[in-house]
């Protein structure tokens, strides 16, 4: 698969191969209801496309609700359902406080950036 890029209203949506079975999924934008359909449907489509582990690089997410949270979780529900994973990455401070505050950091694991994401077992 080559590099994909889906821009949206007011997400944007890079997916790029990592290996053979990884993918970084890059966002841009907020993360909200507005967009979490869209997202939760392209992650379950990367995994469709054979990509076991997805690596979701926040850096450029100014905005995460409860939808956006919502979509992450069924990136990683596809994702564990085929055998994988699915792992955030360079949070910025409210997404980082809103996993905290909802204690999905415990199932979302936060990354400080990619390569780390793609490293841990």
């Amino acid at each position: 698969m080559t590099e994909e890029f889906i821009r949206g209203a007011l997400m944007e949506i890079t997916v790029s191969p990592a290996g053979e079975r990884a993918a970084v999924v890059q966002l841009r934008g907020r993360l909200d209801l507005l967009v979490a359909a869209e997202v939760k449907q392209r992650l379950a489509q990367a995994v469709s496309e054979g990509f076991r582990l997805l690596v979701v690089d926040m850096g450029e997410v100014s905005f995460v609700d409860s939808s956006g949270l919502g979509a992450l979780i069924g990136g990683l529900k596809a994702a564990r359902l085929a055998g994988g994973d699915l792992r955030l990455a360079n949070l910025g401070t409210q997404a980082q406080a809103i996993l905290e505050l909802t204690t999905l950091n415990r199932v979302l694991r936060p990354y400080p950036n990619v390569a780390e994401a793609l490293r841990a077992e």
